[in-house]
Order: structure tokens, then sequence, then C-alpha cells
């Protein structure tokens, strides 16, 4: 019988031509967690998160949307609050595209287009209050928040602050942290806290221009 991790896969051992019983051969070590399975898993979270929310979600629900048996989740996470941790905290290390438009109010009209898809997407904003309401509860997912939240941010925030000032649009020596804070609040405090309508046709590059002048202020 052949065997893996998701899937039955071991080579057959062909007899010899001598005719002897062939010998056994030893296991050629740690099945293979199939990558196909483990993202299919990864995008049920999200859908699983958006729908039921973090309190409700379950591994059992998780391997239905997946489309896998729940031997196959747990293989990979040992609950559900390490898979959390661990999807969110991807999410920082990823981070989101770095702009390079030639100026910082082009810089800035880019990453506030990017973020507010991202952030108006419905199942973003279903799973990031959720997963606020249970960051009160709980540190480490409070933890892993802050660092998809914040870090994400912050390594394309201090690039485009770093090629402002080489532009000499932005002085040296700015404080980056509160840069950070003039760029990011804005639109994540529209988006995510308020959530009110759409946004404006205008608003995304009005953002742009006033947070481009409250940085050169810096």
């Amino acid at each position: 019988m052949t065997t893996n991790a998701d899937t039955a896969a071991s080579a057959a051992t062909p007899a010899p031509a001598d005719g002897k019983a062939p010998r056994r051969r030893a296991p050629a070590g740690a099945a293979v967690l199939r990558e196909d399975v483990t993202e299919a898993i990864r995008a049920a979270v999200f859908d699983e998160l958006a729908a039921v929310g973090y309190a409700r979600m379950s591994i059992e629900g998780i391997a239905r949307r997946a489309g896998v048996g729940k031997t196959a989740v747990y293989r990979r996470w040992r609950s559900k609050r390490h898979l959390v941790l661990d999807l969110v905290s991807a999410i920082a290390v990823q981070g989101l595209p770095a702009p390079d438009t030639g100026s910082l109010e082009g810089d800035l009209r880019l990453l506030y287009e990017v973020t507010s898809r991202a952030l108006r997407h419905p199942v973003a904003g279903q799973i990031i209050p959720d997963l606020q309401a249970e960051a009160a509860r709980n540190p480490e997912i409070a933890d892993a928040l802050q660092k998809a939240l914040r870090e994400g941010q912050q390594g394309v925030a201090s690039g485009i602050v770093a090629a402002a000032t080489a532009r000499g649009e932005v002085r040296a020596g700015a404080d980056l942290d509160l840069a950070l804070d003039l760029m990011s609040g804005p639109l994540y405090w529209r988006a995510v806290v308020v959530r009110g309508p759409k946004l404006p046709k205008p608003y995304l590059a009005t953002l742009a221009r006033t947070t481009a002048a409250a940085l050169r202020a810096l």
C-alpha cells in the first residue's frame, strides 16, 4: 500500500532477475505536503473567517470549504489559532508593492489606490474588524495582527520617504513613525473603522496631495 501526507505515493520494488525474494526498501523519509492542498486550505481560512468569524470558525468548516479531510489541516497546523496566526503573519511578510512614480505625491496616490482596493474588498472588510475584536481577548493574535497591519505598511512607507528624501521632497531625518501614521491613518480610518459609503472619486488624489504636504512639513 502506498502512503503520503496527502496522497498515496511510493515506488514499487521490481522482482530481481535471480528469483530471490526482494529486500524490503527502507522508508524514503518524511512525506511531502502538497502545496496545492496547503494553498486551498489558506484560501478556505479567509473565506471561513469572512463567513462566520474567528469564534465560530472550525477546522471542520475549513476542511469542508477546502475540499480536504481534517487530517490535511492538522498536518500543517495544530489548531485554528496557529493557522490564523500563521496566515496573518504571512501578510506582513508579503507587504505591499513599493510605488516608484518619481514623485512623493504620485507614490502616495498609487499606494492609496492599492491599499483602498485591498481594504474595501468584501473579505478584508469582514476579517479585519473580526480579528481586531478577537485581538482584545487574545494577546498572540493581537501581536500578529499589529505586525501584519503595521509592518506590512512600514516597509513601503519607509521606502516612499527614503525616495522622497533623496529627491529633496522630504527633509533628511524626518520622523518615520509619524510619517507612517500620516500615510496610513486616514485611509484606514475611512475604509475600516468608519466603513462609510464608497470613496468619492477625487478622495484618493486629495488625500495624496494633502499627505504629501504634511510629510514635507515634518
